[in-house]
């Protein structure tokens, strides 16, 4: 067995009574400076102390003050701040994450929730409809020009369709390689309205009910001495219904879509015209001409000398 023995450990009262005498210590300032500072000896401090304590009722052993006045000369029991440094930093904001903890959760589920958002949903999805955008520029316009070129090329029967077409598809497919799309799409709007304008069948009758006036005369702005005769008229479909069709007004120049214009006829059209009506209030012979399928143009059945009104 060893010869060396533990030194027993003091009691816990003994060790708190320790404790108490440095605190009293230190908050007897007095004390200790007039005592240690000065000729009196440790002993005449503990007698001091002793005194102190049995002003309060309390018997402290001298071997606890005499403990407690070593502590304080060694600075036990005192608590000394660590340095600055990493480790306290995180202590600290372990220690105070009530007060910042949520808010910093907070912030950062916010943050995942964005990013996943922008970088998982809305950034494919935007690659997406640009790669989308691009094929479709690049491949989707071009074709669907090539398809109504097809379809003019085998409806139509006349030439002008297809030469109209041809250009219009060879500009559609140049403004797509240039990645000008508003330019392509309105080529794919004017191929399509010419596809459809050679679809279209129906009759042009000169419009004869109340409150119409069948026929007109004007003097022409640009030549007062002149006469301009007009008889107003109509595009009615094989289902009698009246189309609304775009119109060139000679006058200024400009296309209205209207569902019923005047078109110049020659004077004695126009007076063979009024003597119609007046015979027994209707025209009979109203068809003006006919427009049918595979065609661009009307097909006039009466004289007619090329111009337009849509106001009047």
């Amino acid at each position: 067995m060893s010869d060396v023995t533990a030194k027993p450990a003091a009691p816990l009262d003994e060790v708190m009574l320790a404790m108490d005498v440095v605190d009293t210590l230190r908050h007897r300032q007095d004390l200790v400076t007039r005592e240690l500072d000065g000729v009196t000896r440790e002993q005449q401090l503990i007698d001091r102390l002793r005194d102190v304590y049995h002003q309060q009722g309390i018997e402290v052993p001298d071997h606890i003050l005499k403990e407690g006045v070593a502590a304080l000369a060694e600075s036990r029991f005192t608590y000394d701040p660590p340095e600055p440094s990493f480790g306290r930093t995180m202590a600290r904001l372990y220690v105070s994450r009530k007060s910042w903890g949520r808010p910093v959760v907070a912030v950062l589920v916010a943050a995942l929730v964005f990013s996943v958002s922008y970088f998982g949903v809305w950034q494919p999805f935007q690659a997406n409809q640009a790669n989308q955008a691009r094929l479709e520029l690049a491949e989707g316009l071009p074709a669907q020009m090539d398809a109504l070129y097809q379809t003019i090329f085998d409806e139509t029967k006349v030439q002008q369709a297809v030469v109209e077409a041809e250009a219009l598809r060879t500009r559609g497919k140049a403004y797509a390689a240039e990645g000008n799309r508003a330019m392509a799409e309105d080529t794919v709007e004017r191929l399509t309205a010419l596809r459809d304008k050679l679809r279209q069948e129906y009759s042009l009758r000169i419009v004869n009910r109340e409150g119409v006036q069948s026929g007109f005369w004007t003097f022409p702005e640009s030549n007062i001495d002149a006469t301009n005769y007009y008889v107003t008229v109509e595009a009615i479909d094989a289902n009698g219904q009246a189309l609304s069709l775009p119109i060139l007004n000679e006058e200024n120049g400009e296309t209205e879509t209207v569902d019923m214009w005047a078109v110049r006829v020659p004077e004695v059209v126009y007076n063979a015209v009024a003597a119609d009506k007046r015979d027994d209030g209707i025209v009979q012979a109203n068809e003006v001409g006919r427009k049918s399928d595979g065609f661009l143009e009307v097909e006039y059945i009466m004289p007619v000398l090329g111009g337009a009104l849509t106001r009047w």
